[in-house]
């Protein structure tokens, strides 16, 4: 089969998209459509003045005393996240002026990046992600969860997790989360109380939330907080840290606001998961023998492009094909020195040896352990050959880091081309290839294009 009578479907790269050609009988699963706020900027302000399970933002200041002398923390999110902060529809122009409104000076106000165990953001994110006149008239911090210095003990959680917060962030009179609810393939949700574990946490506080303890629980998945460790043991430190406010939004595929959550940490937070799992569940009868995807805007890098492979794991059968494409841009397109290493180690151990290794009473809690772990959930369902990665912004020696097949393997034709000429060539060979394997198995296969990737979440009805 040489793809001759296919359709043409559209993949999204990095700020373009791809075009290739996928079998006729192709289902495309999409979110249902949403409507974007008309006035996002009105919409925040009344959310700040009307809140869920919470006083007003102005009383919630007022009740702290004299508000000329408090200090203000405000957790926001990294450059993984595409929180829409900046500009006048964007959340922080508006909070920052209720801020000031209600009596905050503004040389009081400390924005928090919190970043987990994730790398420092650059002047140019920051500039980015907030907007210039946000990044000139406050101050602004990187988290680092190493630097003991500034991190503070606040006590353990039931499950015996000693928890050390920012210590900007603590000492601050009033604490404010904000960002951004979409599905996560380990808490369930974004958003609420994830800015703080593992946003804000120490290093050794993230060893329980990352732990192969919890990650290794089916309930530490997509669209699911009842039960799952992650959230739960999330949500105990973010309430024993303490949080008098969040601002928390929705958006649809274009990034566009949907719907604005302000006030209590606990009860706004889950009004926004309840409107998300409406979102993006699509319901599917039953999984498919290939699931074409992409890394979306989170693919920055192999390691974040992990979300994706775990998203369309539901619409997978077993023994299936998964093609991931992805527009791993950032300066390190695979990850740290740390994921390049254990990633290396559960190509070379498979799933099961890798979760024997840090289950080992020897094993020491490493950087970035848990990203291979949730890699080893795709590889379970459709093993070493299986999995087809095409980013060509990984160079092809680096790909023997990395399990699955290399899209550089796949390419018959070597000239030069640009990224997305190679991305096209790369996809396009991936599907033809699992395609055709699945054709001498005999029968006719089910395929399915995820065609919003890590954001709309395949559900099997019932």
């Amino acid at each position: 089969m040489n793809g001759e009578g296919w359709r043409e479907v559209a993949v999204p790269f990095g700020e373009g998209e791809l075009r290739v050609k996928v079998p006729p009988q192709t289902e495309v699963l999409r979110m249902a459509e949403e409507v974007p706020l008309a006035d996002p900027e009105r919409a925040i302000r009344e959310a700040l003045e009307h809140p869920i399970g919470s006083p007003p933002l102005q009383e919630v200041v007022n009740a702290k005393g004299e508000t000329g002398k408090l200090k203000v923390a405000i957790a926001v999110s990294d450059i993984t996240r595409p929180v829409p902060y900046r500009g006048p529809t964007g959340i922080l122009p508006t909070l920052l002026e209720a801020l000031e409104r209600a009596g905050i000076r503004r040389e009081r106000i400390t924005l928090v990046v919190a970043t987990g165990m994730h790398r420092p953001s650059t002047p140019e994110e920051k500039v980015r992600m907030f907007g210039e006149e946000v990044v000139q008239g406050f101050r602004i911090e990187d988290h680092d969860c190493r630097d003991r210095s500034r991190l503070r003990y606040v006590g353990e959680t039931s499950k015996g997790t000693e928890v050390w917060v920012n210590s900007t962030f603590y000492e601050a009179d009033l604490r404010i989360l904000t960002g951004l609810v979409e599905a996560h393939f380990m808490a369930g949700f974004s958003g609420g109380r994830k800015s703080v574990c593992p946003g804000l946490v120490d290093e050794r506080s993230v060893q329980c939330f990352h732990g192969p303890e919890f990650l290794e629980d089916p309930r530490a998945d997509n669209l699911i907080l009842e039960g799952n460790p992650c959230h739960e043991e999330a949500l105990e430190v973010a309430e024993k840290v303490g949080v008098d406010f969040i601002l928390n939004v929705t958006v649809d595929r274009a990034f566009r606001i949907t719907g604005v959550y302000a006030g209590d940490m606990v009860r706004a937070h889950l009004e926004a998961c309840r409107k998300v799992k409406e979102a993006v569940s699509i319901p599917i009868a039953e999984p498919y023998d290939l699931v074409i995807t992409h890394g979306g805007y989170v693919g920055i890098n192999h390691y974040q492009t992990a979300k994706a492979a775990c998203g369309a794991l539901q619409a997978l059968k077993e023994g299936g094909y998964l093609v991931i494409v992805a527009d791993n841009r950032d300066v390190d397109p695979i990850g740290s020195p740390e994921y390049r290493t254990l990633l290396h180690l559960l190509k070379l151990q498979g799933p099961e040896g890798y979760v024997e290794v840090l289950r080992s009473p020897h094993w020491r809690f490493t950087r970035d352990q848990w990203e291979p772990e949730m890699w080893g959930k795709a590889l379970r369902k459709v093993g070493n050959q299986g999995l087809i990665y095409c980013s060509p912004n990984i160079p092809e020696e680096d790909y023997a880091y990395i399990p699955g097949i290399s899209g550089w393997d796949l390419i018959r034709e070597r000239r030069p081309q640009d990224l997305k000429g190679l991305a096209e060539a790369m996809l396009q060979e991936a599907i033809l290839m699992s395609y055709n394997r699945l054709l001498e198995r005999g029968g006719s296969p089910r395929v399915a294009f995820l065609e919003d990737g890590p954001y709309g979440i395949p559900v099997l009805s019932g």
